[in-house]
C-alpha cells in the first residue's frame, strides 16, 4: 500500500512509497482505511524534531476514514463503521483518567514506540502511535471514534485534533468570560479554532496576530474584530485596553520567544494560554518578582484541556448549528502523492488547513 514516510529526522521532504505495510493487528486492534487527513503543524514539527519521533516513521495523526477489520476483545466497533482517529486515547484507568484528565494520559504515548509498519528494508514507526498519511493503519481500538453519518471525513478530520485544541483552549482551559478582550498570536487552523471558541464563550474584542497577511484576513472571517502584524501587537494593547494588557492570550506558535511576548501583552491578572508545542530545549524565561508581582495565570493546554470525546461531540454539534465554520478552516486540497505540496503550503503559511485526500 501506499504511505508518506520520513526515512531520518531533518528531512524536508516526504518518499511516497508503494512498499509500506500496516503491522500489529491482533486484539484490541482496528485496521482503518484512511480517507481523508490533515497536515498539522505538529507533524511538521517532528519532522524537523522539535517534537520527539522515532524514525522512519510515517507523519499525520488527524485522520478520518472507515474500519476494515476489528480484532477480538474490541467492543462498540465493526467494519465498515466511520470513524475519526483519536491520536491520544484515554485507559480509562490511569490516576490521569481517574481525575477526569483523560487529556493527561500516557498511554497513548506508549504506543508511540511501537512500529505501526513495515518495509522491506525493515520497521516504520507512526507518529504520536498513529500515521495518517497512508491508505490503512492498524491502531488501538481506542483511537477509532465512531462519527455521525452526516460529517465527512474531512470534516471529522479536523475535529480529530486542530479544532478540538483550538476550541478547547478557549471553552475549557481559559474559560473565556463574556465581555472580556482576546489576542490570538498564530493564525492558523488551531489559532483560528481559538478564535472561534474566544467568540462562542462572547469575546468583546478578539485580536488576532500573525505574520501572514492571508492568514490575518481569515482570522477576520472567522470571529477575530481586527487582525494585526506581530509588530503591532504593542498598539492594539494600548488601543484596545489602555495598555493595560488583554484578559486573555492565547499562544499558539510554540516557541519561547511569542511565549514572552504573550505574557507581555496579557494584563496583570489576566491568562496566558500556551496552546503551541515547543521543543524542549526551547525556555522560556521569567522572573520570580513579575511572576508573583502581576499574578497572571499561566495555562497551558494539552488538546483542548478537557475530556476529548466531550469535546468532539461539542465540535459536532456546533458545526451542526452553524456556530463554528470547518470547512472554511481548509484552504488547500491534494491527493498523497501531492503530500509536498501541503507541506509547503504549511511552512510558507499559506494555508490553514490542507486536506490530504486518500
Amino acid at each position: 500500500m501506499r504511505a508518506a514516510v520520513v526515512h531520518e529526522i531533518g528531512q524536508d521532504k516526504l518518499e511516497v512509497l508503494d512498499d509500506v505495510e500496516a503491522v500489529g493487528f491482533g486484539p484490541g486492534k482496528v485496521r482503518i482505511r484512511i480517507r481523508a487527513t490533515g497536515l498539522c503543524h505538529s507533524d511538521v514539527s517532528a519532522m524537523n524534531g522539535v517534537l520527539p519521533q522515532p524514525a522512519p516513521f510515517v507523519p499525520g495523526h488527524e485522520g478520518a476514514g472507515e474500519i476494515l477489520d476489528v480484532g477480538d476483545q474490541v467492543s462498540g466497533l465493526t467494519a465498515g463503521d466511520r470513524v475519526l482517529m483519536c491520536w491520544l486515547p484515554a485507559c480509562g484507568l490511569c490516576p490521569s483518567c481517574k481525575r477526569g484528565q483523560g487529556h493527561l494520559c500516557l498511554a497513548g504515548f506508549m504506543n508511540a514506540g511501537t512500529p505501526n509498519f513495515r518495509r522491506p528494508g525493515g520497521d516504520v514507526f507512526g507518529f504520536a502511535g498513529t500515521g495518517t498519511f497512508t491508505e490503512e493503519v492498524v491502531v488501538d481500538a481506542g483511537c477509532a471514534v465512531p462519527i455521525p453519518e452526516d460529517v465527512p471525513f474531512d470534516i471529522a478530520a479536523l475535529i480529530g485534533c486542530g479544532v478540538t485544541t483550538g476550541l478547547g483552549a478557549a471553552i475549557n482551559t481559559a474559560k473565556v468570560e463574556a465581555g472580556s478582550s482576546v489576542a490570538v498570536i498564530g493564525c492558523g487552523g488551531v489559532g483560528i479554532s481559538a478564535i472561534q471558541g474566544a467568540k462562542l464563550r462572547g469575546a468583546a474584542q478578539i485580536v488576532a496576530v500573525d505574520p501572514v497577511a492571508a492568514r490575518r484576513e481569515a482570522a477576520l472571517r472567522f470571529g477575530a474584530t481586527e487582525a494585526v502584524e506581530p509588530e503591532a501587537l504593542g498598539d492594539a494593547k494600548q488601543r484596545i485596553t489602555a495598555g493595560e494588557g488583554f484578559d486573555y492570550v492565547f499562544e499558539v506558535v510554540g516557541k519561547s520567544a511569542t511565549a514572552r511576548t504573550a505574557y507581555e501583552a496579557t494584563r496583570r491578572g489576566g491568562t496566558l494560554c500556551i496552546v503551541g508545542a515547543g521543543a524542549m530545549d526551547d525556555h522560556v524565561r521569567f522572573n520570580m518578582f513579575e511572576l508573583f508581582f502581576d499574578e497572571k495565570r499561566i495555562l497551558p493546554s494539552m488538546y483542548g484541556g478537557g475530556d476529548v470525546l466531550r469535546s468532539y461531540e461539542r465540535a459536532i454539534a456546533l458545526w451542526r448549528a452553524g456556530r463554528i465554520d470547518l470547512a472554511g478552516l481548509i484552504t488547500h486540497r491534494v491527493p498523497l502523492a501531492g503530500i509536498n505540496d501541503a507541506v509547503a503550503q504549511m511552512r510558507s503559511g499559506e494555508a490553514l488547513r490542507t486536506c490530504i485526500e486518500i
